[in-house]
């Protein structure tokens, strides 16, 4: 027993911004190391899975208990993995123990632990083996022809899967049963006639549940085109002396073989890459294109995956047969990677790498960069939208940068027709949210044999549901919102809490039966459409199909295959697809995204507009945009027409500047939630004279938020606008003080603060 490191810091799954201290007994000493895991005891009966993240030899003040046992013969963290939660838990003032709660998988936090998949496998035994080599198998099994074929056959796979060695050594190496039967077409009664006899031996093998089994073919890499190639060799230059270039390439101008050939660079350099993508829905495309060149070596990881699945992945990067390239969602960026040499972000721009709830309220994007500095390892950023913050950082010369114009094959950028949709419903023309010359253009690509999408930012069948005589709209009883009217399943839901409501039958304030959906969602723009083009076959992507990985890879195989004709989605449709066959896109409205009471709003809009746009006349003819607003002169509609971005990120970057907001500023949001708003009320109040007091002019509010009440818990806001150059770890550490202080005083012990680093 070491008893200069008798103790252990672990961290443990549950939401406290501490580490607790243990006694490493002796059964415990030689395997509790950092990054290991191990079973302790908290509280008065419970038991926690953590994570040990240091040993030493100080003895602390209190009575410490043991450390029940540690589950790990080797870490399940990289040291770099562990200075990673260290940098996450300070920067975001997260609780280390939500961290691991969003890292490790499921089965790693539990004493039961992981469970591997097996299979039945078969195994010659020693004397069928002999019998082979004797020569004599025929003349012993001549009655049972069966029986011989099928040992035949076992024979023939099993030197068919052995290691190098004699040429007979094989018959000790298993096969899978189903496998064996089916090659050897024998039946289960040959089968078990075989193990009760003594020639077959059966038994458990554990097998993988990640079915990549292609082998890699890294010479089937693309060629790049001249402008590629010119991206391609920049950005190699410019990482040689920058830890980050941003590739600002237009939608469709291949910006993916780039990242292929700058993948297979690290390979031969025995690297690996971590691919980043906002949405799963991406992944299925992209799986497909560089699974076609990396095969077997590229592992997926995101949350749609089973925990199983997602452990099996996790406990293989720890192993000398690790992947070289993983794909992955946001959680991706927490797994480990041993031999990190290469980052891809992809659509870096998009809010949908920033955690909000639960904790940790964490970038994916920015965890990545810091990811980066800690492994040595270069980044690539891309987008034909990139965040205000990245160009920002390409300006002050901390990222390098390259722009592509073109499309790939000199595809032309689809032509945007912007459609006031205001006049139009004014002159009673419009046929529910379709517009004319939308669906104008609709029927010209169905009878074209083309394909269309259609964009509308909100899920369900209407937003609300009104009565027309006084105006009374359904509420959720636990949020300060109103419910959605989701047709199919005859429901109304809170989409804040999840809630579900019958649909009423009458008004309860004044008992009318005149009720009526007010504006629409993806559902009732599909029923419409049902309506106006009958023969058109609809498919809809949002949050309500999308339950399972089974369902993206549906919708997206069913319209690549031309089986569906228009596509309609929330914003999952704007973030990446590549399709061949789609000649219209279709913004149903505009001015949802832009009236949105945040200082981005404009920047995400702009993003979207860009985005969805791009996925019109990517090969063949050139695409069509129909862009349905009722604020065609505004600016940002007129620059997205134009596809004029220098102008937008210049007005964009004056306003922002005058303002004090991001990139020119650090913005913290403090969040208060409590049951009782004049305790929140209160306790917010408090708490803003204390901040005013710490840093005068910087803080906003209290406010309430957009919505205000979220599961029964009244919330208000406080914004703090930071000017760049502050010490932000002083900052934090005031900040928790100051939270610890406010939440002594007797009113307000009940209340929960948080806070939101870098919201999006």
């Amino acid at each position: 027993m070491n008893e200069m490191l008798k103790y252990a810091d672990v961290i443990v799954p549950a939401p406290v911004d501490a580490t607790f201290t243990y006694e490493v007994g002796p059964e415990a000493d030689g395997k509790a190391r950092p990054g290991a895991r191990a079973e302790v005891p908290f509280g008065r009966q419970r038991t926690y899975v953590g994570i040990i993240v240091r040993r030493h030899g100080d003895k602390p003040e209190f009575a410490c208990r043991q450390i029940k046992r540690v589950l790990d013969d080797e870490p399940s963290l990289t040291p770099v993995q562990l200075e990673l939660w260290r940098w996450m838990a300070e920067y975001y003032m997260a609780a280390p123990g939500d961290i691991l709660t969003a890292a490790l998988p499921a089965p790693m936090r539990s004493a039961e632990g992981y469970q591997p998949k097996t299979e039945t496998y078969v195994r010659l035994t020693q004397k069928a083996a002999d019998m082979i080599r004797l020569g004599v198998l025929g003349k012993v099994l001549s009655r049972a022809p069966a029986q011989r074929a099928a040992i035949e056959a076992i024979a023939r796979m099993s030197r068919a899967t052995a290691d190098e060695g004699p040429a007979d050594c094989g018959w000790r190496q298993g096969v899978s049963r189903a496998e064996a039967v089916n090659e050897a077409k024998m039946s289960d009664a040959v089968m078990r006639r075989l193990v009760t006899d003594g020639y077959v031996e059966t038994y458990r093998h554990a097998v993988s549940r990640i079915n990549i089994d292609a082998e890699p073919h890294l010479d089937d890499i693309k060629p790049l085109s001249e402008e590629q190639r010119k991206a391609y060799e920049s950005i190699k230059r410019q990482l040689r002396d920058k830890r980050a270039v941003l590739l600002h390439g237009v939608t469709s101008c291949g910006k993916t073989e780039i990242y292929t050939h700058l993948i297979r660079d690290a390979i031969s350099e025995g690297r690996q890459t971590l691919y980043l993508l906002p949405e799963i829905a991406l992944t299925v495309q992209i799986r497909s294109r560089l699974g076609a060149v990396f095969g077997r070596r590229m592992g997926i990881y995101h949350s749609k995956y089973s925990d199983a699945e997602r452990t099996e992945i996790w406990q293989k990067q720890l192993t000398a047969d690790d992947y070289d390239v993983i794909l992955g969602a946001r959680s991706a960026v927490l797994l480990p990677m041993r031999r990190l040499g290469l980052i891809i972000i992809d659509e870096e721009h998009e809010t949908s790498f920033k955690q909000q709830d639960p904790a940790p309220r964490y970038s994916a994007r920015d965890t990545a960069l810091m990811l980066a500095r800690l492994t040595g390892a270069r980044v690539v950023l891309g987008s034909a939208t990139p965040s205000a913050e990245s160009m920002a950082n390409v300006k002050r010369g901390k990222y390098g940068y390259y722009r592509l114009t073109k499309r790939f094959g000199d595809a032309q950028l689809p032509e945007i027709r912007i459609t006031d949709i205001r006049d139009l419903q004014r002159r009673k023309m419009m046929h529910g949210m379709f517009s004319p010359d939308l669906l104008a253009a609709l029927r010209t690509a169905l009878d074209g044999g083309r394909q269309a999408i259609l964009f509308q930012n909100r899920r369900g069948y209407a937003p609300a549901v009104e009565c027309r005589q006084c105006g009374w709209t359904p509420r959720c009883e636990h949020c300060d919102v109103s419910l959605t009217y989701h047709r199919q399943l005859g429901r109304m839901t809170c989409h804040y809490c999840g809630t579900v409501y019958d649909v009423p039958r009458e008004c309860p304030c004044c008992g009318s039966t005149e009720l009526h959906s007010v504006g629409y969602g993806t559902e009732k723009v599909e029923q419409t459409l049902h309506e106006l083009l009958p023969e058109a076959r609809t498919a809809r992507m949002d949050m309500d199909t999308t339950g399972s990985r089974g369902a993206y890879e549906r919708l997206i195989a069913d319209f690549a295959a031309r089986r569906t004709d228009i596509l309609i989605g929330t914003q999952m449709v704007t973030k990446g697809l590549d399709f061949d066959n789609v000649a219209v896109v279709g913004i149903i409205n505009a001015d949802a995204m832009m009236n949105i009471p945040d200082f981005r709003a404009y920047e995400h809009a702009f993003a979207m507009i860009t985005q969805v746009a791009g996925r019109a006349g990517r090969k063949g003819a050139r695409g069509l945009v129909i862009l349905q607003t009722k604020s065609a002169d505004l600016p940002l509609i007129r620059q997205a027409v134009a596809g004029d971005q220098p102008q937008f990120y210049r007005d964009m970057m004056e306003e922002r500047e005058l303002f004090r907001y991001p990139p020119f500023t650090h913005i913290i949001y403090v969040y208060l939630r409590h049951k009782t708003d004049t305790v929140v009320a209160g306790c917010a109040e408090a708490l803003a004279e204390m901040l005013r007091r710490m840093l005068p002019g910087r803080v906003l509010g209290p406010d309430k938020p957009a919505v205000a009440r979220v599961q029964n818990m009244c919330i208000r806001k406080i914004m703090l606008k930071l000017e760049i150059g502050i010490d932000l770890a002083r900052v934090r550490r005031g900040l928790k003080q100051l939270r610890n202080d406010v939440l002594r005083r007797k009113n307000f012990k009940a209340v929960t603060i948080y806070f939101d680093v870098d919201p999006l």
